[in-house]
């Protein structure tokens, strides 16, 4: 007897983000597969597909394959079809799974758009100049990589203009500036202030934004949808209504440019969302994207039109099954429209008329993410709302006034948030204050040269008066010859040279750089001999201290991308029971149970990271491989003694990244760790603070190397300044916190990003977080 048929497989390559939207949208598009008898496979980065649970139950299968290097995840698919696992389809749902998506199909020879294609419409400025030079209306654009070289922009133009990141999504960094004197905030704004990003003129008009699908390589356009945006200098969504009340005139035109568009870009394949301006010169196309748009207007186009399945539509077109699309379609006989909050800024106390908008009967979506105790941000970019309501309605008008009075009647009381404890504004050199605390951590450590039962807990306070102006926190474990009392002494000296030398990092006169000074001391303290641990002591306080004057948290005052959620390794010491719940596991081998406890693993359903502590000879590594090939961990940390055996361990085990941790403390260790492993573990106490941690992260994320965060058994203040750090990472191992606090061990947690000074770590529950925003 013949065996059955392989069922044929949709690959779903970035899966979906940890964003409520995201999420609901990648469900959506597995469950469309599966009506149609796909079997559905998911890839994702391994903490992502760990974090959402929804996502990896809707499909059949899912794998750890980071689509962030497009190549890998081709390479990965071409090598299961290579296995007779060939998808029948590859498709992706967000907006950076885009080049992944179109070089796994062109490997598979399977529809889909042009690698090229699909990179110039993800890079602002190249997709800027292809329109241009196929004849449509585009606004002047530079690449700019400094401020002199914006301000040589601004002089050659008319403004105003818009400053924003080469390729974002949410409007994160996007800024209107109106003269040179409004330059240096809206740079302050970009996620990464060392990256070339965009400056161009800024476009007076209505914005919209048309929505399709294509069939047979053409596109076809489903709806017009309208933009309503919070007024500048920041162009943050707050609704959509669609379709759009246009002029049929106009509609057509808006149809016809768009698909002319889209055709010149040789796109042909998935869904398209197109941004353009209405002006007095007529259509100004904006960003072009090979995805659905986000704002929920995946739940409200197949309202507006009943029995519109978006996935389903590219499935069966690419599967070459009837497509029952018409070429032009009529005009929706109804629509729909979607609102977020807009809360005003501070510390939430009470909610009100929420449940009477969650359950009214024209609601499609509804969602609110903040309660009382939670901190609303300002507007800045999609990624601060905090929730949106989605209904339905005849016509346009009718939706997008409902929309707005739901919004309206949910009323939000909030008080101001102050700074912790209080704000330095005086000139005065602050007194140092530094306390050492030996404290018991509340289970023993256990890993494979010692065990830790006691930890030196060290504060180092700047005071004006009794007022703590700046604080560091950090704990010292003897086991790793981190003698509590010299660390607090060598902190105490430095801190009082620089209070005086230093005193002026909060200034930042004429555009300066407000950390040089204090980046430049501790650069001469470490040639000088200062230990690492006694250097991020007095860094975090000197931070803390700057950015609380400066009115904003540390990770701003550093222009680091705002800390998101952070996805924490289940941490197992030697000797502990391992859980089976689906989170990340990091497993402490170097033992003599080693073999036993790889055996145990065999069929854990989640993503292994194991770490020996360099407690492997050659012997041990030849005995265990066979076991590690099987297993084909995400990470393997610090494995053997011998750095003589990296390349053999690298060599059979291709899937795993391996990285250095023990001894890497240096901008040169780092730079070993990158050429001989492949991957390094950042621990802010061995580099002496977060200043040159970034470096060594921004230098590994540069040469394509893995990445993770770790720390030692430290106190949640430390913990959390390392943190900022986290969306820098692939995996952050930051749980030291919960054997020296008595804060109960969770799966993630955030940050109270917004707070001036060092965050805090918020534990919120478990969301429906995330944003309506790009996917």
């Amino acid at each position: 007897m013949s065996a059955a048929p392989h069922p044929r497989e949709l690959l779903l390559i970035g899966g979906g983000g940890e964003m409520t939207l995201s999420v609901d949208v990648a469900v959506q598009a597995l469950e469309q597969a599966r009506a149609r008898g796909l079997r559905t496979h998911v890839t994702n980065r391994a903490d992502t597909l760990a974090a959402t649970p929804a996502v990896t139950a809707a499909a059949d299968t899912a794998t750890a394959v980071d689509f962030a290097r497009p190549g890998d995840t081709a390479d990965w698919a071409a090598g299961r079809a290579t296995d007779g696992e060939r998808p029948a389809l590859v498709f992706g749902v967000r907006e950076m799974a885009q080049e992944a998506v179109a070089a796994t199909a062109q490997a598979l020879e399977l529809p889909g758009n042009p690698p090229a294609a699909v990179r110039r419409i993800r890079t602002k400025d190249a997709c800027r100049a292809a329109l241009a030079a196929a004849g449509f209306r585009q606004p002047a654009v530079r690449v700019c990589r400094d401020a002199s070289e914006a301000r040589a922009f601004l002089a050659a133009t008319a403004g105003p203009w818009v400053v924003k990141p080469r390729d974002g999504a949410d409007s994160a960094g996007v800024c209107k500036v109106t003269g040179p004197d409004d330059l240096p905030a809206a740079l302050a704004q970009l996620p990464d202030r060392e990256a070339p990003f965009l400056v161009e003129e800024f476009v007076d008009g209505r914005e919209f934004s048309v929505e399709g699908v294509f069939v047979g390589g053409s596109p076809r356009v489903l709806a017009v949808t309208a933009k309503e945006k919070l007024p500048p200098p920041y162009f943050v969504e707050i609704g959509h209504v669609l379709p759009a009340d246009l002029p049929e005139e106009t509609r057509r035109s808006v149809e016809e440019t768009v698909t002319a568009a889209l055709t010149a870009l040789e796109l042909r394949f998935g869904l398209f969302h197109v941004e353009l301006w209405l002006t007095a010169e007529g259509i100004v196309l904006g960003e072009v994207h090979v995805r659905i748009g986000g704002g929920w207007i995946h739940r409200m186009l197949p309202h507006v039109r009943p029995g519109l399945e978006l996935y389903g539509t590219v499935y069966d077109d690419a599967l070459g099954l009837p497509v029952d699309l018409p070429t032009a379609l009529p005009a929706p006989e109804r629509a729909a429209a979607a609102r977020y909050f807009a809360p005003p800024e501070g510390r939430v106390t009470a909610v009100s008329g929420w449940d009477a908008v969650r359950t009214h009967p024209a609601v499609l979506h509804a969602e609110l993410r903040v309660g009382p105790g939670d901190v609303v941000p300002g507007f800045r970019s999609g990624g601060d709302r905090v929730g949106a309501v989605v209904v339905g309605a005849a016509t346009p008008a009718e939706a997008r006034e409902l929309a707005r009075e739901l919004v309206a009647s949910v009323r939000f009381t909030v008080e101001p948030v102050e700074p912790v404890d209080a704000v330095d504004t005086g000139d005065a050199v602050p007194e140092v204050r530094v306390d050492l605390e030996p404290r018991p951590l509340t289970s023993s450590f256990r890993i494979s040269h010692m065990t830790i039962e006691t930890v030196d807990h060290l504060r180092l306070r700047l005071l004006q008066g009794e007022r703590t102006v700046g604080e560091g926190e950090i704990t010292a474990d003897s086991g790793y010859g981190q003698d509590g009392p010299a660390i607090a002494a060598e902190a105490e000296a430095l801190a009082r040279t620089l209070a005086t030398a230093c005193d002026d990092t909060h200034h930042g006169a004429d555009g300066a750089d407000p950390v040089a000074p204090l980046r430049a001391a501790l650069e001469k303290a470490a040639a000088d001999g200062v230990g690492a641990p006694a250097r991020m002591l007095v860094e975090m306080a000197f931070l803390d201290r700057a950015a609380r004057r400066a009115g904003v948290p540390v990770w701003r005052l550093l222009g680091l991308p705002e800390p998101g959620r952070v996805r924490l390794l289940h941490t197992v010491p030697i000797g502990e029971d391992i859980p089976l719940d689906g989170r990340p596991l990091k497993i402490k081998l170097g033992g003599a149970d080693d073999e036993q406890i790889l055996r145990s693993l065999l069929g854990v359903p989640a993503p292994l990271i194991l770490d020996a502590n360099r407690g492997w000879d050659r012997q041990d590594w030849e005995r265990l491989r066979p076991l590690l090939a099987e297993l084909a961990p995400a990470v393997l940390e610090d494995p053997v003694r011998d750095p003589a055996l990296l390349p053999a361990i690298r060599a059979a085990l291709p899937g795993t990244a391996v990285v250095l941790d023990e001894g890497i403390a240096t901008a040169g260790d780092a730079a070993f760790a990158v050429g001989t492993a492949g991957g390094l573990n950042v621990k802010l106490m061995r580099f002496g603070g977060i200043l040159p941690a970034l470096d060594a992260l921004t230098d590994a994320t540069e040469k394509g190397a893995a990445r993770m965060l770790g720390c030692f058994l430290e106190p949640p203040r430390a913990i959390a300044y390392a943190a900022q750090l986290a969306g820098l990472c692939d995996w952050s191992d930051l749980d030291g916190h919960f054997w020296v606090s008595d804060d109960r061990p969770v799966p993630s947690y955030g940050l109270d990003s917004d707070a001036p000074g060092i965050p805090r770590i918020a534990y919120t529950p478990e969301p429906a977080r995330g944003e309506a925003a790009a996917i």
